[in-house]
């Protein structure tokens, strides 16, 4: 962590603010999550119930604390309150007190919370609705740019990439990985592929945090979307396994229920969303990257085999 020594002393403070801002902008990312797939203003109307459409009020509306108080529950109509709301600020209060731990007062602060807000909004957008917001993605190509030739003017700001030519890199790379994946899926196994929003998703992070990071997103998501993906179909395998053993007096309807039990598992288990792991593959990337590739380079025999030369 980087804080000027005339900071030091106000060093909690920032981590307290970090987080309550954090938390409010959370808030701001749960309307931005619910009402981007439905075409909806950010803006207009304030945040109101979903059921009894009454306005929320703004000491109803405080991060955390009013869903506590309220007890998850509407004050008009007494509607429960989706626990991703308390779940969403409380993770980006968190994010944005790693990113002030990690970067401290420094340029990288401001320009990497930002970053964290918006792939908390894809990841729980991508999950809700299947889809990844162009709000996020297409304005964040240009700028992970734009941001890359500011590290290049100001390399003191602690910015992962300050080299556009490895942004500009990263953004081909990303795009052009997923894409070509998604091609080859399409005419190989006649199946939907990963999908333009995983693209453009890519691209954005290959211009943040540059080449390399777009080779350790991918590794990092693979992993942990396959060790995922495989719990999730045996769960749902154990599931289709008990429902056949209760109906096992119809034998025959049994029977076709679980194959189509079976092909239904496999279509689900198709369409997992992919851009919540592409998410934390960046921000595991964010926060440990240099170390990731040190330890890489540390293995016996692969710094003299490598051909990599780190940004």
């Amino acid at each position: 962590m980087i804080v000027p020594d005339a900071l030091a002393p106000l060093h909690t403070f920032f981590m307290v603010v970090s987080f309550v801002l954090g938390c409010l902008v959370g808030s701001f990312c749960n309307v931005c999550a619910s009402r981007w797939p439905a075409g909806e203003s950010v803006v207009k109307p304030r945040s109101r119930c979903p059921r009894c459409k009454n306005p929320i009020a703004w000491y109803d509306n405080i991060p955390l604390v009013s869903w506590l108080v309220l007890g998850a529950k509407c004050r008009h109509c007494s509607l429960p309150i989706s626990w991703q709301y308390p779940l969403v600020e409380a993770l980006t209060g968190v994010l944005f007190l790693c990113v002030y731990l990690r970067f401290g007062i420094s340029l990288a602060m401001p320009v990497y919370m930002v970053f964290c807000a918006a792939l908390v909004i894809v990841t729980f957008q991508d999950l809700a609705d299947w889809t990844i917001p162009n709000e996020i993605t297409l304005p964040g190509i240009p700028i992970s740019l734009g941001i890359s030739l500011v590290g290049m003017i100001y390399p003191e700001g602690l910015l992962r990439v300050t080299d556009p030519f490895n942004a500009l890199t990263g953004i081909l790379l990303g795009g052009g990985i997923i894409y070509a994946m998604d091609r080859i899926t399409v005419l190989l196994l006649k199946k939907p592929g990963m999908g333009m929003g995983d693209v453009k998703l890519l691209a954005m992070l290959g211009g943040f945090l540059g080449w390399i990071g777009v080779i350790g997103i991918l590794f990092i998501s693979s992993i942990v979307g396959s060790i995922i993906g495989v719990a999730l179909i045996m769960i749902q395998k154990k599931s289709a396994a008990g429902t056949e053993d209760e109906q096992s007096d119809n034998s025959n309807r049994t029977s076709k229920k679980a194959i189509d039990s079976d092909e239904e598992m496999l279509l689900e288990g198709h369409y997992i969303p992919f851009g919540p792991y592409l998410a934390l593959g960046a921000l595991i990337f964010l926060f440990f990257g240099p170390e990731i590739i040190e330890a890489y380079f540390m293995v016996p025999g692969i710094a003299s085999h490598t051909p990599i030369l780190l940004p």
